[in-house]
């Protein structure tokens, strides 16, 4: 279930996506399997090729993308998300989710 974001915001990164960016949401986030995270962040594209080569960079696995149809994207937690959210300089949502 997620947190914290409005619908302007979830569909810029919607449209952002569609348009074959690297396209990041923080949110908070609650999951039961994942107790110790309280915040997710997305990392989409709808280009699929361009997402894995993107998540290469970091170690992450093509099987780890979230298939979605029109959104594939990273679901980052826990130090792999503030750490990839530091190389991007996602600083605004560093920030807002306290997460430096």
């Amino acid at each position: 279930m997620a947190f914290g974001i409005n619908r302007k915001e979830l569909e810029e990164w919607k449209n952002c996506v569609i348009n074959g960016g690297i396209c990041f949401l923080t949110h908070y986030w609650q999951d039961s399997r994942f107790p110790e995270a309280y915040t997710v962040t997305k990392v989409g594209c709808y280009d699929l090729e361009k997402l894995i080569q993107w998540g290469y960079i970091y170690n992450l696995k093509p099987e780890w993308i979230d298939q979605h149809n029109t959104y594939p994207h990273f679901d980052l937690f826990g130090k792999w998300q503030r750490d990839i959210l530091i190389q991007e300089k996602q600083w605004k949502q560093l920030r807002r989710f306290r997460l430096l």
